[in-house]
């Protein structure tokens, strides 16, 4: 995969403690590949410490102002909360603010044109009374009225003209009716187009009693008009508060407790403690994570067939307390297999779906504590598997590497390839390119003859399946019955014993990585003169053979149980075994 991600979708690799490197791999195979012995000049890795205590003072620095960058992004809700799924509430909140500016900035400019409206209404009412007083300059050599019936119209022209004086300075009257004016018309004795004209002034002033009657009061005053809306406009701008984002990601919420500061050291070491790169890197990673659905995905089940079981699987753990994940490209072999998988398109999106499913499952069950185990072993089995002409097989590869190494730093202590061929060390070369030096210093490449004791530098043997030279499998013994292990040198004999004081039933499980030597058992009574009895008479055991040998005894008698292997061949070879009793009684 990439990044220090738990390479765990298609051929990906690990590293070793000690060096990076090449093991066994066959003349023939050199021979087709030159470059064979070249692959593993990577430099050495050091899994490093989570203890923040424990961090120079340049990584405390960075991993401090990585914090602060990420609170600052938690209160300003820059991650995905409101980038990619706002929430329904919010636009709803907007939505209805952007309405009311609208509605205010709609009721400001009526009001300016109706006030332009009555203005001119008002003045078109100031000429025509104007005009008024001047007709009746013009009459008065005409006979005058009787003060009783001047009286009257006196008065309703006082009237008439201190509500017009009103109206135009802006007060409101609204005990007075506007229809008062109507009286006036009508109590004033003028001719028949004067008549008219009032009768014109009538009309006009009804429209203005309508505007001023409208249902938004005008202010009285500019300054209020000023002050109301720097108010809205203050009540528009005024942003809603907000809680922080509430961000998780591999089950440890941010910034909440000491967790997150392993999270973020991974991403830190992948962009070798660039703060800003490293910020940039797990936006990225919370906004992919948000749009792949990892928190659905993990809810999805029979995303694939039961056939890929035997293809990715979690099985004990290393010598360090590693987990570790098996890939298993053997099986793809099988056509049928390979059809279901990656035949198009979307059946290789589903696979890719499973496994980090399968991924994220795994990481879950790891200790973000500071101090604690966080991340995973990979091996990946090579044996059988198929070709580089197996195009889809390289695309999902390729696929699943840039998705990981983006998305899943630092998760990788360790990439261990076994039954290397010598083609994928060609197709490594292709892919070394796209990882970082940081990752290729993990990778661990073996061949067919060394894969075993290879794997067996990293996991003890009652962590390690049979399969691959170690002793777990189903049975009596399980993973807490430890394993012994002794390198039995060439052309030469070893002898294991073990002394028993009392009755019991003594059980023992033995194999020798690559076998080729003579094996055999007997008990030995401490009694003098006693006879030896043979328990397993020593025969050569083939490599072809039964990997493992399960015997067991009922002693009866003090006395010792004696395993011998004899080495006749040219080479070292390393025998496992391990014992118990259970007590026993006899009749």
């Amino acid at each position: 995969m990439a990044e220090e991600t738990p390479k765990t979708t298609l051929p990906i690799t690990t590293e070793e403690e000690e060096e990076a490197v090449v093991t066994n791999v066959s003349l023939a195979d050199k021979n087709n590949n030159t470059d064979a012995e070249k692959v593993a000049e990577f430099s050495s890795f050091k899994e490093e410490s989570t203890r923040v205590s424990e961090l120079p003072e340049a990584e405390k620095k960075a991993l401090e102002e990585l914090k602060q960058l990420i609170q600052e992004s938690l209160i300003k809700h820059e991650f995905f909360s409101l980038a990619l799924n706002p929430p329904k509430e919010e636009k709803k909140s907007e939505s209805l603010v952007a309405d009311k500016k609208e509605h205010v900035l709609e009721h400001v400019s009526d009001l300016e044109t109706k006030t332009e409206e009555k203005g001119q209404v008002l003045e078109s009412v100031v000429d025509v009374v104007a005009t008024k007083k001047g007709e009746k300059k013009e009459e008065e050599d005409q006979p005058t009225k009787t003060e009783e019936e001047a009286a009257p119209e006196v008065k309703e022209t006082e009237e008439f003209e201190n509500n017009t004086k009103t109206e135009k300075e802006g007060e409101k009257k609204e005990d007075e009716p506007k229809v008062k004016v109507t009286k006036v018309v009508f109590a004033s004795s003028i001719d028949e187009d004067g008549a008219k004209t009032v009768e014109a002034i009538e009309e006009t002033v009804v429209a203005v009693s309508s505007i001023t009657t409208s249902t938004v009061p005008e202010p009285s005053t500019k300054e209020e008009e000023e002050a109301k809306e720097d108010n809205k406009d203050e009540a528009l701008s005024t942003p809603t508060l907000v809680p922080p984002e509430e961000v998780s990601i591999w089950g440890v919420p941010l910034l909440l407790d000491e967790r997150t500061n392993v999270i973020l050291l991974k991403f830190l070491r992948a962009r070798d403690f660039k703060v800003k790169e490293a910020f940039t890197m797990i936006k990225n990673t919370i906004k992919w994570r948000k749009e792949f659905g990892i928190d659905e995905l993990l809810e999805q089940q029979n995303l694939v067939n039961d056939d890929l079981e035997k293809v990715v699987y979690m099985h004990g753990f290393d010598k360090e307390g590693h987990p570790v994940c098996y890939n298993i490209y053997g099986e793809f072999q099988n056509k049928e297999v390979y059809k279901k998988t990656f035949s198009d398109e979307e059946k290789r999106e589903k696979f890719l779906r499973w496994r980090i499913q399968f991924l994220e499952k795994s990481i879950r069950k790891l200790d973000f504590t500071p101090g604690s185990v966080s991340t995973i072993v990979q091996v990946n089995d090579l044996k059988n598997s198929p070709g580089p002409g197996k195009w889809e097989l390289r695309q999902a590869t390729k696929q699943a590497l840039h998705l990981l190494q983006d998305n899943y730093p630092e998760f990788v202590a360790k990439q261990v390839f076994i039954n290397v061929p010598w083609w994928y060390l060609a197709v490594n070369r292709m892919i070394s390119p796209f990882l970082t030096q940081r990752t290729k210093s993990k990778f661990v490449f073996a061949g067919p003859p060394k894969s075993a004791e290879t794997l067996l530098r990293y996991i003890a043997p009652e962590q390690l399946q049979v399969k691959y030279g170690g002793l777990s499998k189903d049975g009596e013994f399980g993973s807490n019955d430890v394993v012994t292990e002794i390198t039995v040198r060439p052309a030469a004999k070893h002898t294991v014993e073990f002394s028993v004081t009392e009755n019991c039933v003594l059980s023992w499980e033995l194999r020798v990585i690559g076998w080729d030597v003579s094996y055999g058992a007997e008990f030995v009574p401490s009694t003098e003169g006693s006879y030896t009895i043979i328990i397993q008479k020593a025969r050569k055991v083939a490599s072809s053979e039964e990997p493992v040998v399960y015997n067991s005894y009922k002693v009866g008698e003090p006395g010792k149980i004696v395993l011998t292997i004899d080495n006749e061949s040219s080479k070292k070879k390393k025998l496992l075994y391990r014992l118990k009793t259970k007590p026993s009684s006899f009749d």
